[in-house]
């Protein structure tokens, strides 16, 4: 993301805004621009923050050897990971009286 002082002022741009409602009163617009406003640092803001974890540095070193259950049996954290270097991991949920996982939890993972 670009530096701060480089990018243009979010009121700025909120104002440039074209887009209006039919029959929208000037309370509504002013409004609605100071929203948009706001709505443009919290963008802004996510971004940011969005950078500073990119730039952690490593995490702790995994050191006991976990075991999965996998499709084809038990695996290691490290057979998870194939010859990736990125590893997503979803947990299923299930409810108490649940033979299988939350389809609205797991829905995602049909995707």
């Amino acid at each position: 993301m670009e530096a701060k002082s480089t990018l243009t002022p979010a009121t700025d741009l909120a104002q440039r805004n074209p887009v209006h409602f039919p029959n929208e009163s000037a309370e509504y617009r002013k409004a609605r621009n100071a929203l948009l406003a706001e709505e443009i640092e919290l963008r802004r803001h996510i971004e940011r923050v969005a950078a500073q974890r990119r730039q952690l540095p490593p995490g702790g070193e995994v050191t006991r050897r976990y075991t999965f259950q996998g499709e084809h049996g038990p695996v290691t954290l490290e057979d998870l990971f194939g010859d990736k270097d990125t590893l997503v991991v979803y947990s299923y949920m299930f409810g108490p009286q649940r033979e299988r996982p939350c389809p609205m939890c797991t829905s995602v993972m049909a995707s």
